[in-house]
């Protein structure tokens, strides 16, 4: 298990180098109304970077992010590896500024290019999935710009698990870029791409990149029973923001004592312990870390060196587990082994 930044890893079935944790960059910038200002995004980066960090995740989407990385990246862009995203609205009242098709691909490109100040994207996802858009249009779109060189590797974010397989597929059998990784919601609170995203990308050579590895921060250990019904005021909702989204409950709730239990043994934050978790995950890349402090980011950093025990993992897997749903717990079943292997022992390739 990889233990510090500058342990690299393979993004998918590609050469691309990366480091074992992804600096999200969605809190640089404050023109959204929250987040980091310049100089306390300029600490995050630096903290980052300096401990050996090279893989920063951004998008068109994201305020001024993508501006201030491409001041901070300076003489050090070419050892770095931005990865972002486009496909989110652009321009409110314009219908195409926002979308996976080509005229939007084109546009919102060459807008990342000049607010990275670079030449190239290391790293373009399509960010969500339109249903609107043919795959094939995209397909060609985004291979259309790693030949011109203004994209090195392609990849997919919220997307159906079916399309992106149908998408792999159509770009191997037509010679165009294929995807090299998927970004998913993958944390301890929310295992539902364990169901079809997170094996698909293993079959299909995908570097899975989890994002809200910390569940929004439930799984920090900052919320109590008392916010599952705290008072509607100014000051209880930026408390309770979470709450509102329906990401604090019972079961949530449940979870985070059980990390909170695992780091009190480890003498671990329960942030360290939840990373550290995501980290040991089959298929798992690099989970992306955000943070609003350069000491906030350094104790989440740490995580590469937290050790879980056989039993602690098997501890916060029991307490997070899910129901894989049809037709997975119908295949796992003993009635299903019977009728198709007669108690025959059958070891699996893997």
């Amino acid at each position: 298990m990889a233990t510090t930044l500058d342990t690299y890893r393979l993004l998918g079935r590609s050469g691309l180098r990366v480091s074992p944790l992804a600096l999200g960059t969605a809190t640089f910038g404050s023109e959204l109304g929250w987040g980091a200002d310049r100089a306390d995004a300029r600490k995050l980066f630096d903290t980052y970077v300096e401990r050996g960090g090279n893989f920063i995740d951004t998008a068109s989407g994201y305020g001024g992010s993508e501006r201030l990385l491409g001041e901070f990246a300076g003489d050090r862009r070419e050892s770095l590896v931005l990865a972002t995203k486009y496909a989110t609205l652009r321009r409110p009242g314009d219908p195409n500024s926002g979308g996976a098709h080509r005229k939007n691909l084109v546009a919102s490109v060459e807008n990342s290019l000049r607010q990275l100040r670079t030449g190239y994207l290391d790293l373009l996802h399509v960010h969500v999935w339109d249903f609107a858009t043919p795959a094939e249009e995209v397909l060609r779109g985004l291979d259309d710009l790693v030949r011109q060189g203004k994209v090195l590797y392609v990849a997919v974010s919220n997307t159906p698990a079916w399309e992106i397989s149908r998408m792999q597929a159509v770009a191997d059998l037509r010679g165009w870029s294929p995807l090299v990784a998927v970004q998913v919601e993958y944390s301890l609170l929310n295992r539902t791409a364990e169901r079809d995203l997170v094996p698909m990308a293993r079959a299909l050579g995908l570097g899975v990149t989890p994002y809200s590895p910390l569940g929004g921060g439930v799984l920090t250990g900052k919320y109590r029973r008392a916010d599952l019904t705290a008072p509607d005021t100014t000051e209880s909702t930026r408390r309770s923001f979470n709450a509102a989204l329906g990401m604090v409950t019972e079961r949530a709730l449940g979870i985070a004592g059980v990390v909170r239990e695992v780091a009190a043994e480890l003498d671990r934050t329960p942030a360290q312990v939840a990373l550290a978790w995501n980290l040991r995950q089959p298929g798992v890349t690099a989970p992306v870390v955000g943070a609003r402090t350069p000491e906030q980011l350094l104790a989440n950093l740490d995580a590469l060196a937290v050790d879980l025990s056989d039993d602690q993992l098997a501890r916060l897997d029991a307490v997070s587990a899910i129901d894989l749903g049809h037709p997975h717990d119908l295949l796992a079943g003993e009635h299903i082994r019977a009728v198709t292997t007669g108690g025959l022992k059958v070891e699996a390739r893997r």
